[in-house]
């Protein structure tokens, strides 16, 4: 009788994966489990919905009968518990699903730190699609709302309450955005690109207290100052952790997250873990880290972990370079390799940014000038391109030379790494040029 593989969550990860169990098992047996949706969504268009940009329809990207033809089962329920002895799930409702495989893909959830004040109605994260439901609910009442947290989250929160002109005051408690995350320019040029947006950014501010209204909802908060902002909304967007709290207790391995090695086993035979909710027992590669919460790795732990349940061969995790893309408003960033907010005197950087300052450029290399790393700031980039570059070890003079193939942007002109091969020259005291074009890209461009 084939085996019957539950997955717990039906985020990116788990569906990945069920996917392509599929794919190479015609015979196994397949249920996921989700109490938040009957259905996949992207759960990175969660604003878009908000913002009026999509329906809820049109972030999933299969169509509703895509599962059955599949032979993927679907369960809408919630875990209370797992039952590792017994092999099976005890749902909220008091039914219980049995296993022979369990692969746990729970996901994340918002980080409370324990602020007075923080369970009150109209406190909340922007995680899961309730999240949404209960932020949509809520705008209808708000006249001013606070958002925690200098994070990716909080700048897609600001942009929501934004298109419907609802005044946000931002509290971030370092001097400037992100700065644990970027580089002081960088950090810099966020910050000033929220702020024209109308978004009024508390830098050096931290939350203190949320306060009652007398009936449960939230009327305003206070800052480590002591000063009061009124508000109906507070959103707590300072990070997210493992959403675990339903294995507490029990005989899996656990430590921020669920612990796994890198294939994504756990401490208990025939039980796996991937996506948000895992922690490795040690960094999967160079410059990465045990949790690392972003779309792609989900999709590629699922990846992995399907491999390995149909193949005899067993494969380790490899994610290779690190990369990840986000907007500030209508800022796109991406980065390649890991590059910190500072860096050891054996390494040194170039930093280019446009009179305007809304494009912007860091490449980090070592003492042999052996790029490391890569910030964009509304530039797109190839992915392929400084994949190559950073795995290669590129000199920063090639680089620089071959910058221009590196672009992605539409609305790119020459001009762009130009006038940086310009700066980086002058900088350097070096006189790097451009390839030289042929025939051909002379009369076409």
């Amino acid at each position: 009788m084939a085996s019957q593989i539950v997955i717990v969550g039906n985020g990116i990860s788990g569906v990945t994966c069920a996917r392509h169990i599929r794919k190479n098992d015609d015979m196994a047996k397949i249920v996921i489990v989700s109490g938040e949706t009957e259905h996949f969504f992207s759960r990175t268009a969660l604003m878009y919905i908000y913002m009026g940009h999509m329906k809820y329809e049109h972030t999933k990207p299969y169509a509703d009968d895509f599962w059955e033809k599949n032979r993927i089962a679907l369960k809408f329920a919630w875990v209370k518990r797992v039952d590792f002895s017994n092999r099976h799930l005890c749902f909220d409702n008091g039914e219980k699903l049995d296993y022979d495989k369990l692969i746990l893909a729970s996901g994340s959830k918002p980080n409370y730190f324990g602020w007075p004040g923080q369970d009150l109605k109209g406190v909340q994260g922007l995680y899961s699609y309730q999240d949404l439901e209960q932020m949509e609910k809520r705008s209808k009442k708000i006249s001013h709302a606070v958002i925690v947290g200098g994070g990716l989250i909080g700048v897609e929160m600001a942009e929501m309450f934004s298109t419907r002109e609802i005044p946000v005051t931002f509290l971030v408690r370092e001097k400037n955005f992100w700065s644990n995350v970027l580089p002081p320019e960088e950090s810099k040029l966020v910050g000033r690109h929220i702020k024209e947006h109308h978004i009024d950014l508390r830098f050096s501010t931290e939350l203190s207290e949320i306060l009652d209204d007398g009936n449960g909802e939230v009327k305003a908060i206070k800052t480590s100052s002591g000063e009061l902002i009124p508000c109906e909304f507070v959103g707590l967007t300072a990070g997210v952790r493992p959403n675990i709290d339903f294995l507490k207790g029990s005989e899996l391995d656990t430590n921020r997250g669920i612990v796994v090695n890198r294939k994504f086993e756990t401490n208990i035979p025939e039980v796996y873990a991937i996506g948000d909710c895992v922690e490795f027992s040690e960094a999967p590669g160079p410059d990465r880290k045990v949790i690392e919460q972003v779309w792609y790795t989900g999709r590629m732990h699922g990846e992995t972990l399907a491999y390995n349940l149909t193949h005899d061969k067993q494969v380790e995790y490899k994610p290779g370079i690190w990369f990840n893309s986000a907007k500030f408003f209508d800022i796109e960033y991406q980065t390649y390799g890991f590059l910190p907010s500072t860096w050891s005197k054996d390494k040194w950087s170039f930093y280019w940014e446009n009179k305007e300052g809304k494009i912007a450029l860091r490449l980090l290399f070592d003492d042999k000038e052996r790029i490391l790393a890569v910030n964009a700031f509304g530039w797109r980039m190839r992915h392929a391109f400084f994949d190559k570059a950073i795995k290669e070890a590129w000199h920063a003079d090639k680089v620089l030379e071959k910058l221009g193939e590196a672009s992605f942007n539409p609305e790119f002109y020459d001009s762009y790494h130009r006038d940086v091969l310009k700066s980086y020259n002058k900088e350097t005291g070096k006189a790097v040029s451009l390839p030289k074009k042929s025939m051909f890209q002379k009369i076409f461009g």
